[in-house]
């Protein structure tokens, strides 16, 4: 790949990102966690991309299709997983 194909899946990764932020209306925490998600999301699609040779809607060497795609997934898998509440279990001797 070359750096502009690197730098337009960034640009992609970050506006999906963004306007998966801007929909869901969260904090500066949740904007991080979701530009993080939406990247790595964009290189594992990317990735498999290459790795099983499929090209969906090429743009020079960037496959934008499964770019786009994993960005999707890994954005609804992990704001699905944030969603988990972590409620501690009390001892016997709390409950008396």
């Amino acid at each position: 790949m070359t750096i502009p194909s690197y730098m337009l899946g960034l640009v992609i990764a970050l506006l999906i990102g963004s306007l998966f932020h801007l929909w869901l209306d969260g904090g500066v925490g949740r904007l991080l966690f979701f530009l993080v998600l939406s990247v790595a999301g964009a290189a594992v699609g990317q990735w498999f991309g290459f790795w099983r040779n499929w090209m969906v809607f090429p743009v020079g060497t960037l496959n934008m299709g499964l770019v786009i795609l994993g960005s999707l997934l890994f954005l609804g898998v992990g704001y699905w997983l944030s969603l988990v509440e972590i409620h501690g279990t009390r001892s016997k001797r709390d409950r008396v």
